[in-house]
């Protein structure tokens, strides 16, 4: 019989989780603005920890994660079916905020790049001095 290396497994946890997920969880807590970032599964695959990104506030997140912690006897049966191992590992979700903190770093570079462009704002040079710039009457 062929051996499932934890990458493998992993791969089919993700697929499993993300569909069920999307289509098949019929939990109003639930945001549908979430998915599987990544699954991390030990090397005797007995656990899998399964990140999952939630766009919204906090309190759509905490619902959400409820909602899959609530789910996840549902989504390990429907893993097992997609397992060809004796023990199906036991999922543990996690919360995955580095996407929310990436786009909180993009919207405050943003903002600071607006307030540079603008006009009169210190430090960003004007047309004028462009224009005095290349005339400055300099000859070799």
């Amino acid at each position: 019989m062929k051996s499932f290396r934890p990458e493998r497994v992993a791969h089919i946890v993700r697929a499993v989780v993300s569909e069920a997920i999307s289509h098949k969880l019929n939990d109003p807590r639930i945001e549908p603005m979430s998915s599987v970032t990544r699954v991390e599964v030990s090397r005797d695959l007995e656990h899998a920890k399964v990140f999952v990104s939630v766009m919204g506030d906090a309190s759509v997140r905490r619902r959400t994660m409820a909602g899959l912690n609530s789910a996840a006897g549902l989504m390990q049966r429907l893993v097992a079916r997609q397992l060809p191992i004796r023990h199906c590992p036991q999922l543990r979700f996690q919360l995955d905020e580095s996407i929310q903190r990436a786009m909180e770093t993009i919207q405050l570079i943003d903002e600071t790049m607006a307030e540079y462009s603008e006009p009169g704002a210190s430090g960003a040079p004007s047309d004028q001095d462009e224009a005095s710039e290349g005339s400055s009457g300099d000859v070799a």
